[in-house]
């Protein structure tokens, strides 16, 4: 598990990669958001600044501002403006209905994910479920997609109290969604 300090030092991207999509690297953008003020400014106000400012897209516009906030100790890891959230996928040998089923019958979710009072808010059949985590608190969203002759899975846990959570939710999901796909793919 990487520290705090560990973060900070290494962006999840390439330089090579922000720099062929926005022209700059990150060395250069933080030197930008710097001399901007960018250290006072809310996350609005560095995505509005690189929007306005520097022609960014929607999408480099949060890249850049929130590895610009890790970077400089101003977000953690899995932080974000409603929280902290983890996101883990498993793409299995297995039908999407199939995927689908393991989540939303009780039955055959209990064989790899022994968890009790999970409150299914919303389902979309071989879509998307929304789900109440059994800490009444924290919430799920679960997408499914089919991938050629696979299926995806993607389990977003947000709302979570704070960045250690972050880590044991992440690794937790991490072993539930191998369990999964074990079970699948038998």
């Amino acid at each position: 598990m990487a520290t705090n300090n560990d973060q900070r030092k290494t962006p999840r991207m390439s330089d090579a990669a922000v720099k062929a999509k926005t022209g700059k690297d990150w060395k250069e953008w933080f030197s930008i958001l710097d001399k901007a003020g960018a250290k006072k400014m809310t996350h609005q106000e560095t995505a509005k600044y690189l929007s306005s400012n520097h022609d960014v897209g929607p999408w480099w516009q949060q890249m850049v501002t929130v590895t610009y906030e890790q970077a400089r100790g101003l977000r953690e890891k899995y932080q974000t403006a409603g929280g902290y959230q983890i996101s883990v996928s498993r793409t299995v040998n297995a039908p999407l209905a199939k995927l689908y089923k393991s989540f939303a019958n009780e039955k055959a979710r209990n064989a790899w994910l022994a968890e009790e009072d999970l409150v299914v808010r919303k389902a979309t059949a071989n879509k998307l479920m929304r789900v109440t985590w059994n800490d009444g608190e924290s919430s799920l969203e679960i997408g499914f997609h089919a991938k050629d002759h696979k299926a995806q899975v993607v389990v977003q846990h947000s709302k979570l109290p704070n960045a250690k959570a972050s880590e044991k939710m992440k690794a937790f999901w991490t072993k539930a969604l191998d369990r999964l796909r074990a079970s699948l793919e038998k």
